[in-house]
């Protein structure tokens, strides 16, 4: 709920509550833009900055150029080159009323007598401004503070929609679109992050932020985002001269544009599109946040004009989220595969954003303690983003009923749990845990690791429930005439897992490393690990100076695979999978020093070499790739379109080669 502003305080109560909203607004901001890790919700947010306009308002004495009311929101990250833009990317004026909506209106027309008006759909993702030069991709970044933005070209690069070619060679043009993460995308990385005992994305917006902003382009691309152009901030060589006929003319040069629009001269067909988007926003594949309504001729814009931080010719209407209230029947525990022990809620059925939910994630323990949630209380739930259902609140609390509590022992296998410092997961300390069996053998099968085709996750769970396999290392044991007389496998499928299996003892120890399964260790941190050891024997002997002096690998990772190694269980599979011929060296290994003590970083398209075979080259011949230029950067191997990472090496003096140059130093 909004909350009310008393307009009766005086100046100094005035003067003390904006100082306390501007603090609280500041902190959350900077959770929301800068970290995308927002603490509260999008409405209650709403509602502070909405109370502090409003008392900037009463008092204007009290208003300052740094309140949040008078600038636009983001910070610059140091992992990111700055961009400054060309065209400042503003933010929209929030409204929340159909009345504000009509005051709006009115406002226009005291200065506009015939406005014609454009609805779009708000799209709720990570604002970018994208150049082109000559028809090709150029440069993208981030709005930051809508002066200054990131450098994301090489991230912006990996997604399949942004064509990175136009359908015509316009000499310069800038474009402001929408990343975001469509919803069936969301929930997969949501169930993927609860299972590995990761904390999850809060909702669609933060995911895509939070994707676009890796310093791994590889990472941002597996992260399946998409992207939406929404307007035209500069364009050479030709002539536009309103909104509606810039978005038919982008969609012409080959660009993704918002799915819809609707053109109106009269603001209450204008409203009864808003209220149409907000009817149907539940059956969309991603999420929207408000629609928006814009003057769409520019001669009227620049009539119009715009304040330090909204254009006065566009508003953006704000949903209110749907939520219902209801009970909590019972909490269910259940246990990931690395171990972490989540708590699920369920509830009485109550329909929210079209389907029936009765059950939601608590999170953890933490969770449930601030909320003081206990069997029996009346709650409101809504769903986040409008996938994942969430509790917001507890109205009441059943009398005499305790607040829920975690339960100490492993409620699979009855092993103690733990709890880390600095950690709010609860955790079974088993690693050979029932719960953790599915998960772990997923893992260990899947193709960056064992690399074993066709054992997915629906065989893999057969095969348990056949009684065929419990640990990893029972695949290399495996009865294939029973798994042939498996409904729906057969023969061929047998033989079909057997070669992949046999041909996974020949893997890179990287690969076993990565399957192991190690909290923190991923594939780039194996191959670490493998290179920097060369054996399984002397990885497991390392201690914390010795993991810790590896370039690249922090406190955290040490500390995660010393724990995983000290365990018997761990020493005993490691020592099963040698027996069954598991290779246990590392192949991978150097076999030169062409490149020793050297840093490389590729970007652009390279004319006969793929970046993997490039990286490859290096690393055999002793060298390192790197995602990002630094200071420490010896040499940028550049190639066709190569982005912001070959102007950063140019600012810093760095090295930069082509490909030829770089087979001639390898022979």
């Amino acid at each position: 709920m909004m909350k009310k502003v008393v307009i009766g305080v005086d100046f100094e109560q005035a003067k003390a509550r904006v100082h306390a909203l501007r603090e609280e607004i500041d902190y959350h901001s900077r959770r929301y833009y800068d970290e995308d890790a927002p603490e509260i919700e999008d409405d209650a947010f709403d509602a502070l900055t909405r109370e502090l306009r409003v008392l900037e308002e009463k008092y204007p004495a009290l208003i300052t150029p740094d309140s949040y009311t008078q600038r636009v929101h983001g910070e610059i990250s140091s992992l990111f080159t700055p961009v400054t833009h060309v065209v400042p990317l503003a933010s929209l004026q929030d409204v929340f009323s159909i009345e504000e909506v009509r005051e709006f209106d009115r406002r226009v027309r005291e200065t506009v007598p015939h406005p014609t008006y454009v609805v779009e759909p708000k799209i709720d993702g990570l604002s970018v401004s994208i150049e082109y030069r000559d028809g090709r991709f150029y440069r993208g970044a981030t709005r930051g503070d809508g002066f200054t933005g990131e450098d994301v070209s090489a991230n912006l690069r990996g997604i399949a929609s942004l064509p990175m070619t136009l359908t015509e060679p316009i000499p310069r043009l800038i474009v402001r679109g929408e990343v975001y993460m469509p919803r069936q995308q969301f929930a997969a990385l949501v169930e993927q992050q609860q299972q590995n005992g990761e904390k999850t994305f809060k909702n669609p917006r933060n995911a895509a932020a939070g994707s676009l902003r890796q310093k791994d382009p590889e990472m941002a691309k597996a992260r399946g985002l998409d992207l939406f152009v929404f307007n035209l901030q500069l364009i050479e060589g030709e002539e536009i001269t309103g909104h509606a006929q810039s978005l038919k003319r982008l969609k012409q040069l080959g660009f993704p544009m918002i799915p819809f629009y609707t053109e109106t001269e009269d603001i209450e067909q204008a409203i009864a599109e808003i209220e149409r988007i907000g009817e149907n926003r539940r059956g969309l594949a991603f999420d929207i946040d408000g629609a928006v309504l814009k003057v769409d001729a520019f001669t009227d814009r620049e009539q119009l004009g715009e304040t330090s931080k909204f254009p006065k010719w566009a508003v953006a209407f704000k949903y209110p989220p749907e939520e219902k209230e209801t009970t909590l029947l019972d909490v269910t525990v259940a246990v990931g595969r690395t171990g972490v022990l989540t708590p699920t809620g369920i509830f009485e059925p109550v329909t929210l954003a079209g389907t029936t939910v009765s059950r939601a994630t608590l999170h953890n323990e933490d969770f449930i303690c601030e909320k003081q949630l206990g069997i029996g209380d009346r709650v409101v739930l809504r769903k986040a983003g409008d996938i994942i259902p969430e509790v917001v609140r507890v109205v009441s609390h059943q009398p005499d009923t305790p607040v829920f509590r975690m339960p100490r022992t492993c409620p699979s296998c009855g092993s103690p749990v733990f709890r880390e410092e600095g950690e709010a997961a609860l955790r079974c300390e088993n690693p050979a845990c029932p719960a953790q069996i599915l998960r772990h053998l997923i893992h260990f099968c899947s193709r960056d690791a064992m690399d074993m085709e066709g054992l997915g996750p629906a065989v893999l769970e057969q095969l348990i429930e056949a009684g065929l396999i419990t640990t990893a290392d029972d695949l290399y044991t495996l009865d294939f005439e029973a798994v042939a007389a498996l409904e729906g496998l057969g023969e061929k499928s047998a033989e079909n897992f057997r070669r992949a299996i046999d041909k996974s003892r020949e893997n890179d120890l990287y690969r076993v490393i990565y399957a192991l399964g190690i909290r923190h260790i991923g594939e780039r941190a194996a191959k670490l690990l493998s290179s920097h050891f060369g054996s399984m024997d002397a990885l497991m002997q390392a201690d914390e100076a010795a993991l810790c002096g590896i370039d690249g690998f922090g406190a955290v990772m040490a500390k995660s695979v010393l724990e995983f190694f000290s365990l018997p269980q761990s020493r005993e599979l490691v020592q099963k999978l040698r027996d069954f011929g598991v290779n246990m060296t590392a192949t991978n290994l150097p076999t030169g020093e062409k490149f020793a003590g050297l840093t490389f970083v590729l970007t652009g398209k390279l004319p006969t070499l793929t970046r993997e075979e490039a990286s490859a080259l290096i690393e055999q011949n002793g060298g390192k790739t790197a995602s990002s230029v630094s200071k420490k950067t010896s040499i940028v191997l550049a190639g066709e379109d190569a982005g912001s990472k070959l102007t950063k090496a140019q600012t810093l003096g760095v090295r930069i080669i082509d490909e030829a140059t770089f087979l001639e130093m390898l022979s």
